[in-house]
């Protein structure tokens, strides 16, 4: 199944994300992950792809073993910040090959020690010329697009935000998972903001599950997302204790989720962390 059709239905899509694993024991942790939230029976899964394009072959690994293994469509990162259209063009054919047909594409974080970081020869300055050249060489692909509640992080403003949305749009972009956010607030907002610039394609927002006060600061300090003063102070004073933080990361994503889900969003994209217990105790809140 297309992701554009799992995120136009009358029912919220559910759907999880996931990072390719670097050692066997966190491959057999995601094994045992996946093994726990099939059953929870997700439209479709995303596995990460890495800014630099680092990660492809974990990446193609994992998406080929969950459609194979798991029977669940898997929508497959990919970056171009560095890479050029003959490479790009391999690693679609090697997809089409694989039948997975459903893309995000992203235009990658450069390294933060290249400030003046340009792309490759004949290479992509953006996300919108991958999805561009996606639509070009697979039409029957179906791509989305990154979406960013607060505006992405390099962006002049939040109106120039969805401007660049638009123009992936334009590209060929047919659904959009946004980052994540903790306060609901701004999701409404940026879909406002879409809608009123005539982006009228499924917004799915991105919900992440808090687990700890480090990841968290991590997370939000990489992609601009706020974190609202009451929950920080709340995990400041539960610091030594993971179960506590975690208890306060689950009752914030269930409350977000259920007002989400009442306000009609046509899916609901979890990053999971590689982590299923968070995910199951908000999941299993959800549907009580």
């Amino acid at each position: 199944m297309k992701v554009s059709e799992a995120v136009g239905g009358k029912v919220p899509a559910l759907s999880f994300e996931f990072f390719p694993p670097k050692t066997p024991e966190q491959e057999s942790d995601l094994y045992a992950t996946l093994a726990q939230l099939i059953q929870y029976k997700p439209d479709f899964v995303s596995v990460t792809y890495g800014a630099m394009g680092n990660n492809r072959e974990r990446t193609f690994y994992w998406v080929r073993e969950i459609k194979e293994k798991f029977f669940i469509d898997p929508l497959v990162h990919l970056t171009c910040i560095n890479a050029d259209k003959t490479s790009i063009s391999k690693q679609l054919d090697e997809l089409d090959f694989m039948g997975i047909n459903n893309i995000l594409a992203l235009r990658g974080d450069p390294p933060a020690e290249a400030k003046d970081f340009t792309p490759p020869p004949d290479g992509f300055s953006f996300a919108k010329d991958l999805i561009a050249f996606i639509k070009q060489k697979k039409p029957e692909f179906c791509v989305g697009a990154a979406g960013f509640p607060e505006g992405h992080p390099g962006a002049a403003s939040a109106a120039a935000d969805v401007q660049h949305l638009k123009q992936k749009v334009e590209a060929g972009a047919e659904f959009v998972i946004s980052q994540l956010f903790f306060d609901n607030r701004y999701f409404f907002d940026y879909v406002t903001r879409c809608r009123t610039e005539g982006i009228y394609l499924p917004i799915v927002p991105g919900i992440m599950p808090i687990t700890s006060l480090k990841q968290v600061k991590k997370m939000t300090e990489i992609c601009g997302a706020t974190v609202p003063a009451t929950l920080l102070d709340k995990m400041e004073k539960h610091k030594a204790d993971k179960k506590a933080i975690e208890q306060v990361g689950v009752e914030l994503a269930v409350a977000q989720c259920r007002e989400l889900i009442a306000a009609e969003v046509p899916g609901l994209h979890f990053f999971v962390m590689n982590q299923a217990g968070p995910i199951s105790r908000i999941l299993k809140e959800l549907r009580k």
